[in-house]
């Protein structure tokens, strides 16, 4: 019966754009397609029982297997020749997906090692990006001495949201964030003195490095690169310390966690603030690879998005984490030819995740990380 109703529903969506004999030609062929995969699944032990003999054979004989370093250094390898490969459009596609790698990573301490649902992480992106903005058109500062007080000042505000925030839980907490969210955006809309308001300020500079200007796409894809991988070493460390385990700890089990002596409004407001950084890290970046910034960039469908790549890769994997940011930023432009159909393909992959797959592509269960050496 499941199978028939989503089948119907998918249908539905598709009715209004091609009529009803495609319609029904797509109820047929999904719901036999649906049926057929819900009755090969009785078979599944039996293929994962041949698949582990089979990969137990593989692990026993005495074939060449690279270590996690010739892998990592591989996919590095690659990642730093793309630039020479591929054109200015992919290129830019590149920097967008790092810039989300770098905010999902930081909602994920948040939802995913801490388990508090953070609906207005939109609101410290913008502040660092609107940050970065005015410290280099009113002041002209610029990008590497305008970061620290960028970073800083997003943080702060991470701690301040958090400290009456945190005294709520659930669906209470989700609003609260959901409404300050929406409070920044409206001050970023209406304070046409300082902000610009609907207009947005223009003008921003693009950083330097080491004297050579980082303007085009070439160069900037490199620093999204390395604050990109800066992001992922940091957050996989903090993961395994002592910090992220109790992190860890207050996500399966707050009162357990302080009846063991963990602090859990301090270690909270640890990864309110944590998160923050990251955002505004992001945000400064966005802002000085667009030049331009406005409210309409940080609305709170951008929290629901990335929220949504946490959520696909899987609460609190790291991994998994990146490959959603890649694939929600990826896939809309994958689809960009049948524009009509890409949103509808896009939020019905992740209602299939949710009902098949709930935990996420690479969800990491309730593994604690192993001990930092």
């Amino acid at each position: 019966m499941r199978s028939l109703l989503i089948a119907l529903w998918f249908s539905l969506l598709f009715l209004p754009f091609k009529g009803p004999l495609p319609s029904l030609i797509l109820f047929v062929s999904l719901s036999f397609t649906i049926m057929t995969l819900v009755f090969l699944r009785g078979y599944a032990h039996t293929l994962i029982g041949h698949g582990g003999a089979m990969m137990q054979r593989i692990r026993s004989a005495k074939l060449f297997r690279p270590s996690p370093l010739v892998t990592r250094s591989l996919l590095l390898f690659v990642l730093m020749a793309l630039p020479f490969f591929l054109r200015d459009y992919f290129l830019d596609v590149a920097i967008l997906s790092g810039i989300y790698i770098i905010l999902a990573l930081g909602l994920n301490v948040v939802v995913g090692f801490t388990g508090l649902l953070n609906l207005g992480f939109v609101a410290f992106y913008a502040v660092g990006a609107y940050t970065y903005a005015l410290l280099n058109v009113k002041l002209g500062l610029g990008f590497w001495q305008s970061l620290p007080l960028s970073l800083a000042l997003t943080t702060l505000s991470g701690f301040i949201l958090a400290i009456p925030a945190l005294r709520l839980r659930g669906d209470y907490l989700a609003i609260v964030t959901l409404g300050f969210g929406e409070i920044v955006r409206l001050i970023l809309n209406n304070w046409d003195s300082l902000t610009g308001g609907p207009n947005g300020i223009s003008g921003i500079a693009s950083p330097h490095l080491f004297g050579l200007p980082m303007g085009t796409l070439n160069r900037y894809y490199y620093l999204i690169l390395g604050a990109a991988l800066l992001t992922y070493v940091v957050v996989s460390r903090i993961r395994s310390s002592r910090i992220g385990r109790a992190w860890i700890a207050i996500r399966e089990d707050e009162i357990g966690a302080s009846s063991m002596g963990i602090n859990t409004m301090r270690y909270k407001l640890y990864s309110f603030a944590f998160g923050a950084f990251w955002a505004g890290l992001a945000g400064a970046l966005f802002a000085a690879k667009m030049r331009f910034v406005s409210p309409e960039s940080f609305t709170f469908m951008e929290s629901v998005l990335i929220l949504c790549m946490v959520i696909l890769g899987g609460l609190g994997s790291i991994g998994g984490v990146i490959i959603g940011s890649v694939a929600l930023v990826v896939l809309p432009e994958v689809l960009r030819e049948v524009q009509s159909y890409r949103m509808i393909a896009l939020g019905a992959g992740l209602i299939l995740i949710m009902i098949f797959r709930p935990q996420g592509l690479f969800s990491v269960g309730q593994r604690v990380p192993k001990p930092l050496v």
